[in-house]
């Protein structure tokens, strides 16, 4: 199974807080970068493979929200993943918020599932989009259960691109 990752400045290894005004614009490559090694365990045990990250710093992505979003679903839409996740957001609320409405836009627009993850910190934009994408939750960046928080969102990716009726997993998993 193809997995497309949507990740901030962050969780590309391109920066941290710091760089999140530092303007890194929306880029992508092919292959795993960043964060994607701590979820390889688990992707692997799923048989789940990363093709490509895309990433847009925090700063960049509050300027040009609608276009950031927009041209994420059409690269979506052009790498032909499997699945989409969004994140994981943390408690990053500007890092939040674009996992959510890239994950909203990418339902909306094509065929290909995204689905999001992200701490209860981020109740705003949990509370708006709850109803819309299939937000997994996670804890904090370091608190306690990532590792369990990081195979429930392979997981959720595997079964929605399966197809598979998820509707028990989203009560015990999702926001």
């Amino acid at each position: 199974m193809k997995v497309l990752m949507v990740f901030d400045q962050i969780q590309a290894g391109m920066g941290g807080k710091e760089r999140a005004g530092a303007e890194l614009p929306l880029g992508g490559k092919r292959g795993p970068i960043g964060a994607v090694p701590m979820l390889e365990p688990h992707l692997k045990k799923l048989d789940e493979e990363v093709i490509a990250c895309l990433y847009c710093g925090d700063g960049y992505f509050k300027e040009h929200e609608e276009e950031v979003v927009k041209k994420m679903a059409a690269m979506a839409k052009k790498l032909r993943p499997d699945v989409v996740i969004c994140g994981p957001a943390y408690n990053y609320k500007g890092f939040a918020r674009m996992c959510a409405l890239v994950a909203y836009e990418i339902n909306k627009k094509t065929d290909i599932p995204a689905i999001a993850a992200m701490s209860e910190e981020n109740v705003d934009t949990i509370s708006k989009y709850k109803n819309s994408v299939n937000i997994v939750k996670m804890p904090k960046k370091g608190g306690t259960g990532l590792n369990e928080s990081l195979y429930k969102i392979c997981l959720l990716a595997k079964k929605v691109a399966d197809k598979e009726d998820i509707t028990e997993l989203k009560k015990e998993i999702c926001y």
